[in-house]
């Protein structure tokens, strides 16, 4: 599994994939928070705190986990390398293991840097280090479990189809769908109880809870089965 993981992490980091995905996110965050007028935008607001980078994240992110995990199958059914992969003494589920937290890992990469943020509110406020720190880890971590939920989702798209745009766009429609989609069809219904059982199902109800600074151990769990729930699925398309 290790093998595959380094293996991804070179190839991410040998072409301009890796580079781009964290340029993007670190250019698109930095101009929203920073130098854009708008509700975003720290300055303007005038309170210490980063809320704009967690409410613009798992949007960014919506995009640019696909373009991360488009061509970790779909490219070595395009380029014939997975016959040569599947002959090496690994289980599939140590392939599709070693290609998910290679996609994770850059992804968490690019979340690093935003850790300047906090740093930079904490000295601008006033006084020093007047931060919200318990709603920033919370979110922060959440943020963390988001991106493993978008990366699994990912995984099993890239693996369904030899075309990266084909597996781009299910990823997004797919990852949409449980972070936003179950919020939708609550709006069509008028019962109370039934809308938060239905909201539940989805992403940003958890990822929202978590963002109060409190993190729920059913909030780790729905994140966590989610994710295990697309990696299952990806290894019974792999071995099928």
């Amino acid at each position: 599994m290790f093998s595959i993981f380094k293996k991804e992490l070179r190839t991410f980091f040998s072409n301009a994939t890796g580079y781009i995905v964290i340029g993007i996110f670190l250019m698109l965050t930095g101009l929203f928070l920073w130098i854009i007028p708008g509700e975003y935008n720290i300055l303007d607001n005038g309170y210490a705190n980063v809320d704009g980078l967690f409410y613009l994240a798992p949007w960014l992110f919506l995009f640019l986990c696909p373009a991360v995990t488009m061509r970790l199958f779909a490219e070595e059914k395009q380029t014939g390398t997975w016959e040569l992969i599947i002959t090496k003494p690994i289980s599939k589920f140590q392939i599709v293991l070693g290609k998910y937290f290679a996609g994770w890992t850059l992804v968490t990469l690019a979340l690093l840097p935003t850790l300047l943020y906090y740093l930079s509110v904490s000295f601008l406020s006033e006084p020093l280090g007047n931060v919200d720190s318990g709603a920033f880890w919370g979110s922060f971590i959440g943020l963390l479990f988001l991106t493993a939920v978008y990366v699994a989702i990912g995984t099993f798209a890239s693996s369904l189809s030899n075309n990266q745009i084909i597996s781009f766009v299910v990823a997004v429609v797919l990852s949409f769908f449980f972070y936003y989609g179950f919020e939708v069809l609550a709006g069509f219904f008028t019962s109370g109880q039934f809308i938060q059982i239905l909201e539940t199902f989805g992403i940003h109800a958890h990822y929202k809870s978590m963002s109060r600074g409190v993190i729920d151990s059913r909030d780790v769990i729905y994140f966590m089965i989610l994710s295990s729930g697309f990696i299952a699925a990806t290894v019974w398309k792999v071995k099928k």
